[in-house]
């Protein structure tokens, strides 16, 4: 009866899991499962005893065909996300005119984009190249943790860009007054310590739950709810914590990124210059471009779940996989690109080394 309650978890669609209906469809399950003495003894049982597994095994993707090859893809964008986003880093923390606000916010993106990728493909190849697809427990929360710290903190990231380009487009003379290095660092330091803080509660409330059933995860990582849903005892204040801090992390940034843009065009449209209304609207360009690759895939894939829409697990796997990696894939070569300064300093980097180490011509 547990296996059997097992598998009818794993067919049940996302909205079907919220805690209401878990508690009117699953109970009787979950009673039988727990009362079972074939896998676990009475004694054990009765005593309440946390049942803790070894681990867990990955198996989101593993029907969807040439996943290793759809793997070894997120391995190319992973390489030159880390070679980019280092790079990007080192540029602006070694170059002093670069240590202004704007660019303390391009690194801390930077950074939370170098933890987040390296938080998921290294357990991808490992799964699906390597084929090894069990996690063991305590890795498997440590990597949610993570992941969830860094996935909070992308979507507030952003918020941070489209605050610093709210102040200087709407306030340009009185930009270094209202946005300085300290307020910038403050701002950074509230956000990571907040994140830090309340991810803590989300993790380790799993290793509280008893899993007596199957242990196959439905994702491509120790993602939060897959694994919650495999719990046999009441997960109901766990679930509402997940979808709070859903709500927030996706609604709050978006709303407030909107809300600053409306403010952005009411003062450019203000402006009696026509080149000066373009100019101020091209340095928002490569922030515009990031919250759209963000934001797009996981509100296009949480409506088509919200209206059971979705034609197959494996496409809602790889859209959020995607939205995950490519964020952090495209951030440095836009910034590197399309900013003045850093463009600057990649172009005298190059001159220097041109001039200490000249190619050799051939006579």
């Amino acid at each position: 009866m547990c296996l059997t309650w097992a598998k009818e978890k794993k067919n049940w669609t996302v909205a079907q899991w919220k805690p209401r209906v878990w508690r009117k469809v699953g109970e009787a399950h979950r009673s039988s499962c727990l009362k079972s003495s074939v896998k676990f003894p009475q004694s054990v049982m009765s005593s309440n005893a946390i049942i803790t597994p070894a681990g867990f095994y990955i198996v989101g993707l593993s029907t969807m065909p040439y996943v290793n090859i759809y793997v070894i893809f997120l391995t190319v964008l992973y390489v030159i996300t880390v070679m980019c986003n280092v790079f990007l880093i080192t540029i602006i923390f070694y170059d002093h005119r670069l240590h202004v606000p704007k660019f303390m916010a391009v690194a801390n993106l930077a950074v939370v984009d170098l933890v987040l990728s390296t938080s998921l493909v290294p357990s991808m190849i490992k799964t699906y190249i390597v084929r090894d697809n069990f996690v063991p427990f305590k890795l498997c929360i440590v990597q949610m943790y993570i992941y969830y710290v860094f996935i909070s903190l992308e979507p507030f990231s952003l918020c941070i860009l489209a605050y610093d380009r709210f102040v200087a487009i709407c306030f340009p003379l009185r930009q270094e007054s209202i946005n300085t290095n300290n307020r910038m660092a403050f701002i950074i330091g509230v956000i990571w310590l907040f994140f830090i803080t309340i991810v803590l509660y989300g993790s380790t409330s799993i290793p509280t739950l008893s899993f007596c059933g199957s242990l196959e995860v439905h994702s491509y990582f120790c993602d939060y709810a897959p694994v919650l849903i495999l719990a046999c005892n009441d997960m109901t204040s766990q679930w509402n914590f997940g979808t709070t801090m859903a709500m927030m992390l996706f609604t709050g940034p978006l709303i407030f990124i909107f809300f600053t843009y409306v403010g952005i065009l009411i003062a450019v449209f203000r402006m009696k210059n026509t080149k000066s209304r373009f100019k101020a609207l091209s340095t928002c360009v490569e922030h515009l471009i990031l919250v759209a690759i963000f934001f797009i895939p996981i509100v296009t894939i949480f409506s088509l779940i919200l209206f059971e829409a979705l034609l197959s697990l494996n496409m809602g796997l790889v859209s959020l996989s995607l939205s995950s990696l490519i964020t952090p894939f495209v951030n440095p070569i836009l910034y590197s690109l399309k900013t003045k300064e850093i463009r600057n300093r990649i172009h005298s980097i190059l001159t220097q080394r041109l001039s200490v180490h000249p190619l050799k011509t051939s006579h």
